[in-house]
């Protein structure tokens, strides 16, 4: 197996990430897959090349972790772009990161659209609030919120989102689906439908029905949770709309010719398998596919010695410190039968005092006295190879999983990341994984001797990942 074996196969498509993130056309990167594979870093270090690149970036990051601010030297990120420091500008860009609050996105749409009376009965509502904290894909929608938000103020060359982790589907796109069913539904109208119907006569109509209904409500919610939720109702009545609107027109903006995913996996089979299951929605959802990041891939310096012939060499070293072994056995036994100890003749008066070397060891014992280091050279290079092995069928492992799914996506350009010892934790961190995405499959070989004292040996990122 050769050098060129663990990199990308000559007709797999090569994602080209410096094109990318230099073509002013591409406006909005979405980086997408499941947890643990490295989103966060990545989109990080995609906003560190592209601002250093010339262009004037936004990180938005959905994250719950606060790893991005940490190796950006933030000292925390909110709902608000802070500029990040010691990024190089002489290109002329400029690099922002920011957090989601899900919850203060949801106050600005709010405010921004209800008049004051009515906002603040709407942020004071008890409904709200516990919506706006946790209902299920409140976190996914205010992030499709905050990228319409960003993208309208056209203030950025290029925003790149880190999206929350998916497990099975791609929250991302469903949640602007889901929320606006639930703000648009039966329920939801059945509760407005008091407020919407004018008069005694519709009142009398709806008020038998509406008597059975609110009573077996209240009973299933409580008397005050209902009456919260018909007040959140009747004063949320003019936004609904609104909700679908900038959900569908979002929506659409992200299947936009200047919008990119890049889906980010690590080279195993479950995280291969969900990146499958991401190409495919997003194919299926009319979403433009940049690529896949094939991060916190293995590589090796001696990639020409194969795993079996390390382990054949480490067996034969074994072997040979085995007989060494038995040979230094039978000497011991002619040592006794001829009143020999290590350290040479026991009777050193009746015996040839000469015999003796500088260090007052016979030559015999002086060549024993070596014989340890030798043996130990023997049993670490014996070690070595055997690490090597381990480190080489990681390799072809990790080629056959990436090979069956360019076998599945052949269409699907792909760059490698080159594993990194430790964690990146400062932008130095960030540029070193932005050069090993611009590599472009070129084999992790070649960086491996690059690391640098900025990069720590704890966290979860290890390689390249968040």
């Amino acid at each position: 197996m050769t050098s060129d074996d663990m990199t990308l196969d000559a007709s797999a498509p090569r994602l080209e990430v410096d094109a990318l993130i230099d073509d002013p056309r591409t406006r909005i990167v979405v980086c997408c897959g499941s947890g643990g594979v490295g989103k966060t870093t990545t989109a990080a270090a995609l906003g560190v090349r592209a601002a250093e690149r010339g262009r004037k970036v936004v990180v938005l990051t959905i994250d719950p972790a606060r790893r991005l601010a940490q190796s950006m030297g933030i000292s925390e990120l909110d709902n608000v772009p802070r500029r990040v420091k010691d990024v190089d500008e002489a290109a002329g860009g400029e690099l922002h990161a920011m957090m989601l609050d899900m919850k203060r996105t949801f106050d600005e749409i709010v405010e921004g659209h209800a008049d004051a009376d009515r906002a603040r009965a709407i942020l004071e509502n008890p409904f709200y609030q516990s919506l706006s904290a946790g209902f299920a894909g409140t976190q996914e929608y205010m992030a499709m919120e905050k990228l319409g938000q960003l993208r309208a103020s056209d203030e950025w060359d290029l925003i790149i989102v880190d999206t929350p982790p998916s497990r099975s589907a791609l929250d991302f796109l469903d949640a602007p689906k889901r929320l606006g069913s639930f703000l648009d539904g039966k329920f939801i109208r059945v509760l407005m439908a008091p407020a919407k119907v004018g008069g005694r006569a519709g009142m009398k109509f709806l008020n038998v029905g509406m008597s059975m209904m609110t009573g077996t409500l209240s009973k299933l919610m409580g008397g005050q949770l209902l009456r919260d939720v018909q007040t959140f109702v009747a004063a949320m009545d003019t936004m609904f709309g609104g909700f679908r609107t900038r959900a569908d027109a979002t929506y659409r903006l992200l299947q936009a010719p200047g919008t990119a995913f890049l889906v980010v996996a690590a080279p195993e089979r479950d995280a291969l398998r969900e990146a499958a299951y991401f190409v495919e929605r997003l194919a299926a959802e009319q979403m433009p596919l940049a690529g896949l990041v094939l991060n916190r891939v293995h590589g090796s310096g001696a990639a020409q010695l194969s795993a079996e012939r390390a382990l054949a060499a480490a067996e034969a070293l074994t072997d040979g410190l085995s007989e060494d072994g038995a040979a230094d056995g039978d000497a011991g036994t002619d040592r006794a039968e001829n009143n020999l100890e290590a350290t040479g003749i026991v009777d050193l008066d009746g015996g040839n005092a000469g015999a003796g070397t500088v260090g007052g060891l016979s030559p015999a014992a002086a060549a024993e006295h070596t014989a340890p280091t030798s043996a130990s050279a023997a049993q670490l290079a014996a070690g070595l190879l055997r690490l090597h092995a381990e480190r080489m069928q990681v390799l072809a492992r990790e080629r056959r999983t990436r090979d069956r799914f360019t076998a599945l996506h052949p269409e699907v350009p792909v760059t490698e990341v080159g594993a990194l010892p430790g964690d990146v934790h400062d932008l130095t961190g960030l540029r070193a994984i932005g050069d090993r995405l611009a590599l472009n499959g070129t084999s992790p070989d070649d960086t491996d001797t690059h690391t640098d004292g900025n990069i720590t040996g704890t966290g979860d990122q290890g390689d390249s990942g968040s």
